[in-house]
């Protein structure tokens, strides 16, 4: 991952056991104690606070889109991104032993997975009930100890909370795949060289005509592949907008050296985020 692996210990995400955020933490941070907390501002305070040294958080699902609380914590954060890790997600239908699908009558998620598991739930006639958590849904079904009561979950929620497996995968599309993002107090920068490299920043632009299309002029020019631009409102106001930038590249490359200079005429406020190696999927699809 960077440097900072070796020494870090404990790495926090939003959810509880058996949840997405923790099946990436265990496939890329074996090495790490994964940490659950209640919600993303409890993960960046246990960062910020050294009672974890990393985070592990969603920024962009390729069904839902982005995780909007994220965007709006992130420039301020005082955290760093460090890494970048995609997961494709599956869920299982799970229920307490001795289920069959012939008993379930009620199945339980988060309301982003019932809408992503919407052909089994049409197909089995069931009531849906919408959780907090798809690992928590798996939790209270444990708990309830009823047949006619299933979760949809990830397959890690199965095996924590001694619950079978009634149908696998049942999400309707096979390319759903969130990216997480890896936050630590202190930014940790590869060096330039092989290797492709991500760059992440923010900047806010006055809301005046042509301010966007000359402060991101000089990416085109420079040759610099911008592969995400979002914005926000700051503050509840109009008169200017925040945007959160990503590009192919490192900062002391030369064309993306140039592009940041133009940028920091036509704007304010331009922080780097984090500058970070490319994670495989990239190339791949």
């Amino acid at each position: 991952m960077t440097s900072s692996s070796s020494t870090a210990g404990r790495i926090a995400y939003q959810g509880e056991p058996g949840a997405n955020s923790h099946i990436v933490c265990q496939q890329h941070h074996p090495e790490l104690e994964a940490v659950a907390c209640a919600s993303f501002e409890d993960v960046f305070a246990a960062v910020r606070s050294g009672a974890a040294d990393l985070a592990m958080i969603p920024i962009d699902n390729s069904i839902a889109g982005r995780v909007a609380d994220i965007h709006h914590f992130l420039p301020d954060s005082g955290l760093h991104i460090v890494a970048e890790h995609f997961l494709r997600i599956r869920f299982h239908l799970m229920a307490v032993p001795g289920a069959t699908l012939e008993s379930v009558r009620t199945v339980h998620s988060h309301v982003h997975a019932l809408g992503q598991c919407r052909r089994i739930i049409a197909r089995l006639g069931v009531t849906t009930v919408i959780s907090g958590d798809t690992a928590g849904a798996a939790r209270e079904i444990a708990e309830a100890a009823d047949p006619s009561q299933a979760a949809i979950a990830p397959p890690l929620a199965a095996d924590i909370y001694g619950l079978e497996v009634l149908a696998e995968d049942v999400e309707d599309e096979d390319h759903n795949t969130t990216r997480f993002v890896v936050l630590s107090r202190d930014p940790v920068r590869p060096a330039a060289g092989p290797g492709p490299i991500v760059t992440t920043f923010m900047f806010h632009v006055r809301n005046l005509p042509a301010a966007l299309y000359k402060a991101l002029g000089g990416f085109a020019t420079n040759g610099v592949n911008m592969t995400k631009l979002e914005s926000y409102m700051v503050g509840g106001e109009f008169t200017a907008t925040q945007f959160l930038a990503e590009v192919d590249g490192h900062p002391d490359d030369p064309g993306l050296a140039r592009a940041l200079e133009e940028l920091s005429f036509f704007t304010t406020d331009v922080r780097v985020l984090g500058v970070y190696p490319a994670d495989a999927y990239r190339a791949r699809h």
